[in-house]
């Protein structure tokens, strides 16, 4: 059994907040929607300790298909950062605003950016693409991540400062047109710089909530220094670049941690644990 006890921790916590959010909103839907999302991470968890290859890629498919095709286009949510300024302004606490409340701002406090790992969409896609290891320096352009933050920003605040009318379906079509777009952006980047995970790294906005919260993140992969051999191999397959030969919180690009395994699965001393 203890064998198994990150996966039933991990939903433990999951039907926690399904059931606190079901009780608390008296709305039915956040039980079976976080139940659906915890049984899924640990589901993944599992099939990974059963050494299962793709593992990862279920859970990707099985949370982010959830969020991408039944909330937001047959629910007609906008579950993108526009959908979360735009709940916040109407003063309403539920779909988009719990959705990033939970997720992206309190939960990355205990798992880091373990949503970019496990649960995003667009993620999702771009994990599939041929560029999983990259084999070149991060470039110094994390800065536009900020400008598009602002921008969605910007566009919401600007819809309710102009009293557009019809705003909710205009934020169902920011929905679709926003997540297109993404995927160009994100696939185009993946090709040109031969890393899949080049639009985490430098374009998504998300990573502005994310990225403070997991720096004192309780999940985190560390180091053996009296096993580690220095090979460097953990550093070269690592998807964001993250130093994992140092367990410092300042370690080099400490708060991408995606929490894939990848360092952990290719070590050749067992070196490395959650």
């Amino acid at each position: 059994m203890k064998k198994y006890s990150a996966p039933i921790t991990m939903f433990i916590i999951f039907e926690t907040i399904a059931i606190v959010l079901w009780r608390t909103l008296d709305n039915l839907f956040y039980l079976c929607n976080f139940t659906y999302i915890g049984g899924f991470i640990a589901l993944g968890l599992t099939l990974y300790i059963r050494r299962f290859k793709y593992a990862r890629q279920i859970v990707q498919l099985g949370v982010g298909l959830y969020m991408l095709c039944y909330l937001g286009l047959m629910c007609r949510e906008n579950m993108q950062i526009e959908g979360f300024w735009y709940y916040l302004f109407l003063g309403v606490f539920e779909a988009a605003v719990i959705h990033y409340v939970v997720a992206k701002i309190f939960c990355p406090l205990i798992f880091g950016r373990g949503w970019c790992g496990y649960a995003c969409w667009t993620a999702m896609i771009l994990d599939f693409l041929p560029y999983k290891e990259p084999d070149k320096p991060r470039l110094k352009i994390g800065f536009i991540r900020y400008i598009l933050f602002g921008i969605s920003l910007a566009f919401v605040a600007g819809l309710f400062l102009l009293k557009v009318k019809n705003v909710e379906e205009i934020m169902f079509i920011s929905f679709i047109a926003g997540n297109a777009l993404y995927y160009a952006v994100g696939i185009a980047m993946a090709f040109v710089l031969k890393d899949n995970r080049a639009f985490c790294k430098y374009v998504c906005p998300i990573t502005v909530f994310l990225k403070p919260a997991s720096y004192y993140s309780l999940l985190r992969v560390k180091v053996d220094k009296d096993k580690c051999i220095s090979c460097g191999k953990c550093r070269r397959v690592c998807p964001m670049n993250v130093d994992m030969t140092d367990n410092s919180r300042k370690r080099l690009n400490g708060t991408e941690c995606i929490l894939c395994m990848k360092c952990i699965d290719e070590c050749p001393v067992d070196a490395l644990k959650l």
